[in-house]
């Protein structure tokens, strides 16, 4: 289990292997100058927390796991997706919340 320390204000642990996938993504997002929204789930009686992503904002990743876990390159994709929705990223207990799908209206047909 990992830990996200933002702005020396508040900490979310995290699962090492989201988090070394939410690394690539901050990483890539940043160097790029993009912000983002990220929503952690929080313990604490509180349903979920909302954390604007951006280079002003200090960020601290620590790994607790022996070994270096496995990245997986489509995780990074949708992880990146997501971040740049208007959304933003959403992770949760499991890893990061399943997409929606969008809602799809029928297309009316005119008689010609």
């Amino acid at each position: 289990m990992g830990r996200l320390i933002y702005r020396d204000r508040a900490a979310f642990d995290i699962d090492d292997r989201i988090l070394a996938h939410l690394r690539i993504v901050v990483m890539n997002k940043l160097r790029r100058n993009e912000g983002f929204m990220l929503q952690l789930p929080v313990n604490e009686g509180v349903r979920q927390a909302s954390l604007w992503i951006h280079a002003s904002n200090a960020l601290v990743m620590q790994f607790y796991g022996g070994r270096e876990p496995v990245i997986d390159r489509a995780l990074v994709d949708q992880m990146m997706h997501d971040a740049s929705g208007a959304d933003g990223l959403t992770l949760t207990a499991a890893g990061i919340a399943p997409q929606t799908a969008p809602v799809r209206q029928p297309v009316a047909r005119t008689a010609h």
